[in-house]
């Protein structure tokens, strides 16, 4: 059996669930290779990520150490430029083998049929245990099988929030005990993790041909490396692994994984260097070196073209009671060089729209993520207030029916917001469009109205911060390929305190047509100016009409005009 990719011909090899043992039509549950640079086997339920094997260490998988040649299997792993894919293949030919993906027990099994029985005996499962559901213990969160609790903090972090982490909320996960300067060897150093699952691939480097001492110069270099690893664990270990930004779905093997060097506070190492050499306070790189040069160092010898490249992470300040307050906010910086590459130089071929904010675009960065990149245009009647209001509330919302900020520019005169891309734009096009509402059934749209009101209720309710948008309307709720419904533009967006549900504005802004009564007159603003605006598009998307477009011969109401009527005149039929 073969699970992967043939690059040659575009075939991938995958499984898919049966929706149940009776019935032979396509389950949500999938199981296949990712094609990165690190790969790695992933299942999914749907589009969201359920499992993941850890990267490819040889062999084997660093999640699955029990995944190993024996006397009747035989497994192997290629990844060259033609193919990628796991396989394993009969020693014992009187033996019959099949594997199946299970969607009642969300598993994959190797069943072995037994000639004495006639009965086919489970041999093998993925999950193994409740550690391999996907990030369980959020970012830097290490999931311990047969702990309680199951989730625990790596040596040198601490829970980003103590309280949810004491009630068994987990999804925050770590962050550094103490901070740590970046390329200062009295301040920054590693320290090693053994029979570790590998974190989550999709940010990462791979070169089979690095020692780990040189893994560990390149990690320390770059100050978006949070952790490094030998590629390969057998013998000594062989070539080496970066992992960039939050560490994702780790999880301690008992019997078996790599070992992973963690970017660390030196305090935090008991003054021990990582790897164990004995020269700790040696200089890993001129100091002298610009970060310019570095910089193209690490383009040119580790990828030999652009590569994802994170400049830091954004510092603002706020005013506050007469008071300025800085705050470091957890938002990669992108490069204005990277993104200019992403976009074409903005060309026109990849403008996807343009709103009060100024043009958006789509880019694709080097590790193919598509990305769309809004950019604050010079005549924008929006600036730094609303750019900065947007950042903010991003990097603190998440939530799956809000758009993701995967990071900002603010190099030269420029101010851009990056977000990962929805491949069906905005509801507006579907709405309005006579063509293409046709595809909106009303088994969708009732999807989408209830996706809206899950993220307008974490909103006002159940984030830490309250919000109230200001500005919902059709054209700032985005779509993804799987046409879940997810809100945008926070620009306009108030933040408020757990008990404030209201507040009061001189300067109205958002849209007309959508905006209640007492704040477009009076600006009052409120969680029930949201909920207004919610009534608006939801008869907007049951009606696909335009609260402001509709147009009747004779009648000068729109769209909540001509409902109101209805309701009165169902009333009097009453």
């Amino acid at each position: 059996m073969k699970l992967g990719w043939n690059f040659k011909t575009g075939l991938n090899r995958r499984l898919t669930a049966w929706k149940n043992w009776d019935d032979p039509s396509l389950g949500d549950l999938t199981w296949g290779m990712i094609p990165s640079n690190n790969p790695e086997a992933m299942m999914w339920k749907g589009s969201k990520e359920f499992y993941r094997s850890g990267p490819a260490v040889g062999t084997q998988f660093s999640g699955l150490p029990n995944l190993v040649p024996n006397s009747a299997l035989n497994f192997t792993f290629v990844f060259n430029q033609d193919e990628l894919y796991f396989s394993h293949s009969l020693i014992d030919k009187s033996l019959t083998v099949r594997v199946v993906l299970n969607q009642t027990e969300s598993a994959a099994e190797r069943l072995t049929w037994n000639n004495d029985t006639e009965t086919w005996g489970l041999s093998s499962i993925i999950p193994i245990d409740y550690c391999d559901n996907y990030n369980l213990c959020g970012p830097f969160g290490n999931c311990v099988t047969g702990e309680a609790p199951i989730c625990r903090c790596l040596d040198g972090f601490k829970p980003k929030s103590l309280q949810n982490w004491n009630q068994v909320d987990f999804s925050e996960g770590c962050v550094h005990n103490q901070t740590w300067s970046c390329r200062d060897k009295n301040k920054d150093s590693f320290i090693q993790f053994r029979n570790m699952k590998g974190p989550d691939t999709t940010r990462s480097w791979l070169n089979e041909s690095m020692s780990l001492k040189e893994c560990r110069t390149k990690c320390w270099e770059d100050c978006s490396c949070t952790a490094f690893s030998n590629s390969g664990i057998k013998g000594q270990g062989h070539g080496c692994s970066i992992w960039f930004g939050d560490l994702m779905d780790l999880k301690h093997n008992s019997n078996g994984g790599q070992d992973l060097y963690i970017r660390v506070a030196v305090s935090e190492t008991e003054h021990e260097d990582a790897i164990g050499d004995s020269k700790k306070n040696e200089v890993m790189i001129a100091g002298t070196v610009s970060s310019i040069f570095v910089m193209l160092l690490i383009f040119t010898l580790i990828y030999g073209k652009r590569k994802y490249k994170i400049k830091g992470t954004l510092t603002w300040t706020r005013e506050k009671n007469d008071e300025s307050k800085q705050e470091d906010l957890d938002v990669p910086l992108f490069d204005l060089a990277l993104i200019k590459h992403a976009t074409n130089d903005f060309s026109s071929d990849n403008k996807l729209g343009e709103g009060g904010f100024g043009p958006v675009y789509k880019g694709t960065l080097p590790d193919e993520q598509e990305i769309a990149v809004k950019r604050l245009s010079q005549t924008s009647g929006q600036g730094l207030k609303e750019f900065m209001n947007e950042v903010v509330l991003c990097a603190k919302l998440q939530h799956r029916n809000l758009v993701k900020i995967l990071g900002c520019c603010t190099q030269e005169d420029e101010k851009m917001l990056i977000y990962e891309f929805m491949a069906n734009k905005s509801l507006d096009f579907f709405l309005f469009d006579s063509d293409q509402s046709k595809l909106l059934k009303w088994p969708t749209r009732f999807y989408i109205i209830c996706g809206i009101a899950r993220g307008l209720l974490y909103l006002h309710q159940d984030s830490r911060l309250r919000i109230i948008h200001r500005d919902l309307k059709a054209s700032n709720i985005l779509l993804d390929n799987e046409m879940n419904p997810k809100i945008s533009d926070f620009g306009l967006a108030r933040m408020c305190g757990g008990d404030q549900i209201e507040g009061k504005t001189s300067r109205v802004v958002g849209t007309y047509g959508y905006m209640s009564p007492e704040y477009a007159y009076d600006g009052l603003f409120s969680i029930k100016s949201d909920v207004f605006s919610f009534g608006i598009l939801l008869l907007e998307i049951v009606s696909g009409k335009k609260n402001n477009g509709l147009s009747i011969p004779d009648h000068s109401l729109n769209l909540i005009g001509h409902v109101s009527i209805i309701i009165d005149f169902s009333y009097i039929l009453k």
